[in-house]
């Protein structure tokens, strides 16, 4: 994460953990005149195994919570939009622990500096030792190839999908399919909550 990103973090984990939930990653995407503040959450992994999923009501818990904190700390001087999500299918992967979690899993790959010529990978995680991730390429004639990459260096990551496992193809109404988000305008008076379907929207 970059640094405002992990500062944000920082800031942010010990509410969301007072939830029951936990903060997977923040993406801080600034623009002219605005910005996004994307949190992921997702409920912890022994509840995960236990069938506990992130729902809307989750994501409208942490941003009624988070608008708070923020609005209090105010690390974002500009005007932005806040957006609660939980992973989704396609889960970004934000820590070494992440990919640890899900080895035998293929995830896509880009990174801020290339390597061998290429900044966009996509293969299997094999294993992770370290800040460092083994990811196992298809190469020339379908033969792999093992590539190490420095957490460090990911810009960003996602898993893909196993659309045939998950009992479906991908398909434009499938996109984003699992994933649930709250949305809530930032810097601008009286925000209001309100439902739609898998999104709200402050």
């Amino acid at each position: 994460m970059a640094d405002k990103a992990t500062q944000i973090a920082a800031l942010l984990t010990p509410t969301i953990d007072s939830l029951g939930l936990e903060l997977i990653g923040v993406e801080y995407l600034p623009s002219p005149g605005s910005a996004v503040l994307r949190l992921y959450i997702d409920v912890p992994e022994a509840d995960s195994a236990a069938g506990r999923m992130v729902g809307i009501e989750d994501c409208e818990s942490v941003s009624r919570e988070v608008s708070a904190l923020l609005d209090v700390e105010d690390p974002i001087t500009s005007h932005y939009t806040l957006e609660v999500s939980s992973p989704g299918v396609d889960r970004p992967l934000f820590t070494a622990a992440h990919f640890a979690r899900f080895v035998g899993d293929t995830a896509k790959v880009t990174l801020r500096l290339p390597q061998d010529g290429r900044r966009r990978l996509q293969g299997r995680i094999v294993g992770v030792e370290g800040q460092t991730v083994r990811v196992e390429l298809a190469g020339i004639g379908g033969l792999p190839v093992l590539v190490e990459i420095a957490i460090a260096n990911v810009e960003k990551a996602r898993l893909v999908p196993d659309w045939a496992a998950l009992g479906y193809a991908p398909s434009k109404e499938s996109k984003g399919r699992g994933s649930k988000s709250a949305t809530a305008p930032k810097k601008q008076a009286n925000p209001k909550p309100a439902a739609e379907g898998p999104t709200a929207a402050e």
